[in-house]
């Protein structure tokens, strides 16, 4: 039998939480990361990060039937508990985030100082979430 290669993946183009409550979580992210929105409904928001990467917002048990659009079916999903996820920071800016993470009166929970530069700040978002800001060297091709 014949094995298959892999092709290579380009990374990772969507990010996807469940939130409690939409429009508070829309608003967290939109006034605290300055997240243009890409899209937004009564079931999900859609963010911009960096230009490249999306963030998805569901509204916990909004997205349990499938969606039709134009171009075909969006299958159900949803998710419970609280996940982490990392945004990419530039270590000269964890200083400025933590300023700006006090005056939105968001708590640090946790500073790691990784191997030679690479520094994580972490903190939860409205629904528990454990959001991380990563600095360049965490991994190998970061």
């Amino acid at each position: 039998m014949e094995r298959d290669t892999a092709p290579r993946l380009r990374g990772v183009l969507e990010t996807a939480i469940y939130v409690a409550d939409l429009g508070r979580s829309t608003t967290w992210y939109r006034d605290l990361f300055g997240f243009e929105v890409l899209i937004e409904d009564d079931r999900m928001c859609a963010f911009d990060v960096g230009g490249r990467d999306v963030l998805l917002l569901f509204l916990k048990g909004g997205t349990l039937e499938s969606v039709d659009t134009p171009g075909g079916r969006i299958p159900p999903h949803d998710a419970e508990g609280r996940i982490h996820f990392a945004f990419a920071a530039d270590v000269a800016d964890i200083p400025v985030w933590e300023r700006r993470l006090a005056r939105a009166g968001v708590e640090v929970e946790s500073r790691v100082e990784w191997k030679a530069t690479a520094k994580s700040l972490y903190f939860r978002d409205p629904d528990g979430h454990l959001v991380e800001l990563a600095t360049p060297g965490l991994w190998a091709n970061y």
